[in-house]
């Protein structure tokens, strides 16, 4: 079948990893999306609040492209620096108060260094302060569909405040190269030189994954390890983006499993309907699963001081297995009490792997109000010599349980209502 010839990519990429642990569910989120025709191919989370980190220079970006667009600016005007953007922590140029930068310098320095006290001396200029230049922005991402997105400064340097989702940082991805294809290429840079120094781009795989010609990441300990990647392969532009990633080289290696296997995907389509639109995503053909974290200590990485992100970030570190209300567990493991809430079950699906009823599971509970407090749980059965996993929401009422199948089934969805003990 076509879907499964489609998922192989993406499964033998995974085959290749022994894995050190699990990504932070609580940051993670990805989307990946086809910008010509607005095809989701992926969505994990993708609408989950989330701290953008520098993904925000994106929207400062946006903003300069505009003011060059009307002729606010030029591209080799200069930009003059205030003490307050000479301030900012790295990654920064270092420049000093007084100093004054070109517009294209700028540019460069925004999309390659990801400089904090860059963005600053450019809101302070397109909106005569950083904070009046956060409410611009906020405006302007509004008017462009991000109805997510709140900024508070134009670095992505923490601040609580300042959230977004990975759909609507897909948005601002399509909406840069649709509203600005002449300034595009500047994604696309693989080093910037300034002053004699020679910086490479934070986005490891431009120049590096075939077809990949932007855009941006970004870190800040709120966020993990963000990245926004634009790619282009025969008739196909994707945008894919990853949030919450425990280092860069995790993070990486996951966009670029997900950009080929949607790439793939699409190669074997055989119905477009199949896929649902950008605004109503619906379970994909592209293997969804959870981010996988590579064992980077042998890799030498220094403590990551990069884009929106404090001086004193943490080293790179392993997670072990965060907590999550999806469990697995055996079916001869001994059960919790369900005396309290409820014996009755539903179950919405069986599937070959643990972390695809894990995701069903997630995909499910927002549709039942009934599923809210309910327990998921991926419960495995050997069926001669092959296990399955079931996804069930377990601690139900018996009139619960009715209800949120009945409420699942209307919405096209399989449900199937487990009686106590079985």
């Amino acid at each position: 079948m076509f879907w499964m010839r489609a998922l192989l990519p993406l499964t033998l990429a995974i085959s290749l990893f022994t894995p050190a642990a699990q990504a932070d569910r609580a940051r993670y989120a990805a989307f990946v999306v086809d910008q010509n025709t607005g095809t989701v191919l992926h969505s994990r989370r993708s609408q989950a609040e989330r701290h953008p980190a520098s993904l925000t220079k994106m929207m400062t970006l946006y903003m300069l492209f505009e003011a060059l667009e009307t002729g606010e600016i030029g591209l080799h005007d200069t930009i003059r620096v205030s003490a307050h953007a000479a301030s900012q922590p790295p990654s920064h140029l270092a420049l000093n108060a007084g100093d004054r930068i070109s517009v294209e310098d700028a540019i460069g320095a925004l999309v390659v260094k990801s400089a904090n006290d860059v963005a600053v001396a450019v809101g302070e200029r397109l909106g005569g302060g950083e904070t009046r230049f956060a409410e611009i922005m906020t405006l302007r991402a509004e008017e462009l569909g991000l109805t997510q997105t709140r900024f508070r400064n134009a670095s992505g340097l923490p601040d609580r405040r300042q959230v977004t989702s990975a759909r609507d940082m897909a948005r601002l991805a399509i909406a840069l190269q649709r509203d600005f294809p002449q300034y595009f290429h500047y994604f696309d840079m693989p080093r910037f030189r300034y002053n004699g120094i020679t910086y490479r781009n934070h986005n490891s795989l431009v120049g590096r994954v075939d077809g990949v010609d932007g855009l941006k990441t970004g870190y800040i300990r709120a966020s993990g390890f963000n990245i926004v990647v634009s790619a282009e392969r025969d008739d196909h532009r994707l945008v894919t983006v990853v949030m919450g990633g425990p280092s860069a080289a995790a993070r990486d290696a996951h966009a670029e499993e997900l950009l080929n296997a949607a790439f793939s995907a699409l190669e074997h389509r055989q119905d477009s309907r199949l896929f649902a639109t950008l605004e109503t995503p619906r379970i994909n053909p592209v293997r969804q699963q959870m981010l996988i974290a590579r064992d980077v200590a042998s890799l030498g990485l220094v403590a990551p001081v990069e884009m929106g992100s404090a001086s004193d970030a943490p080293p790179v570190q392993i997670e072990l297995r965060t907590p999550d209300e999806t469990t697995h567990l055996r079916e001869d493991e001994p059960r919790l009490s369900l005396a309290e809430s409820g014996n009755w079950a539903i179950q919405v699906g069986a599937y070959l792997d643990a972390l695809a009823a894990e995701d069903r599971i997630e995909d499910v509970r927002p549709l039942a109000g009934e599923l809210a407090a309910a327990q998921g749980m991926a419960r495995s059965v050997d069926i001669g010599d092959r296990r399955l996993w079931r996804a069930r929401f377990e601690g139900l009422s018996h009139e619960a349980a009715r209800q949120a199948c009945a409420t699942l089934t209307t919405a096209g969805e399989d449900c199937n209502l487990i009686a106590p003990g079985r």
